[in-house]
């Protein structure tokens, strides 16, 4: 073994790599699941995006043309939404403008009013254990939420890293809203460090969820093995129709840690991942594709690796949620402690990243799009590595171009 620096959200440590562990066939199987329409292919039929046979979404027909964005843009915060929030982590726009907020240590999910920013807890969600960069991290509504009612949690559990789904139900009294908690997916590697998180229903209507090597960079390689992955799923948790490799969740693979998912408006998925000693990374991302880690980082150009769309020193950034809005995507950095804006053309970068509000928040963890112009932005303060202030944790409203 080799002794080598590793980066934990922000701070260094010395660690030896892990040796690779040898993982049963049983890591890739998917627990039991009750109900859910099965999470067929999308039709297309309403606007949303139609699988290839890569698991790829294509975009519809008779879109219009792409409009590459300025190459220089601003960054307006119109209003903070809400204070006094303890360690957000996940955030999910509800129908009608109010938002979700995951709490990680505290393993619990509140409803922030958006016109006033009252918080109500909607409950806790048992099971999670909260240590090092677990705990209970991203959520996501159902593509069905209108009717089911289901929110979408990934949380470290004592023994593994999971997806579950709840139902909130508006009618109980505050505190008890959420239902318990019904398993889609379990068995993704956890660990002190890296341990992914984030989860989103993409146009197609399945279920994606970064996930970490744990750790272990042998993981990220191993295609057997959950951890260090883009996982896309039905939304009962089963592989989805297409996907590169036969009767796996895996879409891509040789990932560090993603903390980022988003869609642009041609459909196109970009994933944010934590990098290492050198370079953080804006990924665009294609079925069955290798990513590199542990063997690139960064634009290195290996032979088989897929070079980021655009990498950033590891003071920089620290890279966690990612937003799509006007044509740009929108990165939120933790240790970088700043917004990034990187123009767009196709999976290209338009022209050079820009950086905002650098400083002026802390540790920026979620970004969110709010419709049109606007964007959802969550700090990250008081989870222990943060200068928190008497009003952190806190959601903002931005205006962007």
């Amino acid at each position: 073994m080799t002794g080598r620096t590793r980066r934990v959200e922000g701070t260094m440590i010395v660690q030896r790599r892990a040796v690779p562990a040898v993982l049963a066939a049983a890591l890739l199987l998917t627990a039991g699941c009750s109900s859910g329409d099965g999470g067929g292919d999308a039709s297309g039929a309403d606007g949303s995006a139609t699988p290839t046979r890569s698991g790829a979404p294509s975009s519809p027909a008779g879109s219009p043309a792409e409009q590459t964005p300025p190459a220089k843009g601003s960054v307006e915060v119109v209003r903070t939404v809400a204070t006094g929030l303890k360690s957000p982590w996940g955030l999910a726009p509800l129908p009608g403008g109010d938002l979700l907020v995951s709490s990680r240590d505290e393993a619990t999910v509140v409803r922030i009013d958006e016109k006033t920013g009252d918080p109500t807890e909607l409950g806790e969600v048992p099971g999670v254990s909260a240590s090092g960069e677990g705990g209970l991290l991203g959520i996501a509504l159902s593509p069905d939420y209108a009717s089911d009612h289901m929110v979408y949690a990934y949380f470290t559990s004592a023994s593994d890293n999971r997806i579950v789904r709840m139902r909130y139900d508006e009618k109980k009294p505050a505190g008890e809203q959420l239902g318990a908690p019904d398993t889609v997916f379990r068995g993704i590697p956890k660990g002190v460090i890296h341990n992914g998180g984030r989860i989103a229903f993409g146009p197609d209507k399945m279920l994606y969820a970064g996930t970490g090597e744990s750790g272990d960079t042998g993981l990220s390689q191993d295609r057997k093995s959950l951890g260090g992955k883009i996982l896309r799923l039905t939304p009962d948790g089963e592989p989805a129709p297409g996907n590169p490799f036969p009767d796996s969740p895996v879409y891509s693979y040789g990932h560090r840690n993603v903390q980022g998912l988003a869609w642009d408006g041609k459909q196109r998925l970009f994933a944010s991942e934590f990098g290492q000693d050198t370079w953080d990374e804006l990924n665009a991302i294609r079925p069955g594709d290798n990513y590199g880690w542990p063997e690139a980082e960064g634009k290195e150009g290996g032979s088989g690796y897929q070079d980021p769309v655009a990498q950033w020193s590891t003071d920089e950034a620290s890279p966690s949620g990612v937003a799509y809005a006007e044509g740009s995507a929108w990165m939120a950095g933790l240790r970088g402690e700043r917004l990034w804006r990187i123009p767009l053309k196709g999976t290209e970068t338009s022209a050079d990243p820009q950086a905002f509000l650098e400083g002026e928040y802390g540790r920026l963890r979620t970004v969110a799009a709010a419709g049109g112009d606007r964007l959802w932005l969550v700090t990250s303060n008081t989870d222990g590595r943060g200068d928190a202030t008497g009003d952190d944790d806190r959601v903002l409203e931005l205006r962007v171009k």
